[in-house]
């Protein structure tokens, strides 16, 4: 589940609830890079794997108790509230001037459309590998793009925080599974099933986020993104990919306990 969600914070956006205050340049900010559309399509994906958990870890699959509290657990307003809560918090005092001037001109206003579009697109599992098998194609190779998309990854350094907030998620979902009652796990026995599945998620996380963002830039120019790439790397830039992480990790450690806890009430109910 994390891996989806967390493969390309930094690229995603955020939807403002109505009462977030203008004036307060970290709003006007996640004003800019977006509305309810992200929220909106995050929890579209949650509704999927909420199913396809279902089918692993249920008995009776995905029952309409289930599909309920999968529906209570991906409330919009509340995953807007943390997200918003604590990109502020990490986001501080950061100038947000140049951050504003970017994504309230053509360029940012483009670049948000497309990440929009394509995180809605990638919904479709034949929409998604189609971009992995393209990935696959040009990686290693020495092509303009992928080089340009690279740099933007390692400015960023999001496989490696999107790793670790794949795992920290993983944790909060086995958590969830033993406070709820549905099996026994030290905190070490946790850690270490969380920990064996760190090759694979790095791999995948890898794959899915250039996956991503060679569909998302395809229709950007090379100066366009060449210029994204720069205001990511500049301090306000890292201090923006930071708090976006900091908010999307808060709110996805919420999620993936909750359904742990929701699962191991399910598991026990059909037990009895």
């Amino acid at each position: 589940m994390a891996l989806r969600f967390a493969a390309c914070l930094f690229a995603a956006v955020l939807a403002l609830p109505a009462a977030a205050d203008p004036a307060d340049p970290a709003d006007a900010l996640l004003d800019l890079l977006g509305l309810p559309e992200i929220v909106q399509i995050m929890r579209e994906e949650g509704m999927d794997y909420g199913r396809e958990m279902a089918v692993d870890l249920l008995p009776g699959g995905a029952s309409q108790g289930w599909q309920a509290a999968v529906s209570t657990i991906y409330d919009t307003d509340a995953m807007e509230e943390v997200v918003r809560a604590r990109f502020s918090e990490s986001f501080g005092d950061t100038d947000a001037t140049p951050l504003l001037a970017f994504f309230s001109g053509e360029t940012g206003a483009r670049i948000v459309d497309v990440e929009l579009s394509a995180r809605r697109t990638m919904i479709d599992n034949d929409v998604e590998n189609a971009a992995r098998e393209a990935f696959r194609g040009l990686d290693g190779s020495s092509d303009p793009r992928l080089g340009t998309i690279s740099a933007f990854v390692q400015a960023n350094d999001l496989i490696e925080t999107n790793v670790v907030g794949a795992l920290n998620a993983s944790y909060q979902f086995y958590l969830g599974l033993v406070n709820g009652g549905a099996m026994e796990m030290s905190e070490r026995d946790i850690l270490d099933e969380v920990w064996s599945q760190e090759p694979d998620t790095r791999a995948d996380t890898r794959e899915w986020l250039y996956a991503y963002l060679l569909m998302a830039y395809g229709p950007v120019s090379d100066a366009d993104l060449k210029a994204y790439v720069a205001l990511s790397s500049s301090a306000e830039g890292r201090a923006m990919n930071q708090a976006l992480f900091a908010g999307f990790n808060a709110m996805y450690d919420d999620i993936s306990y909750a359904l742990g806890l929701a699962a191991a009430q399910q598991m026990i109910a059909q037990d009895l």
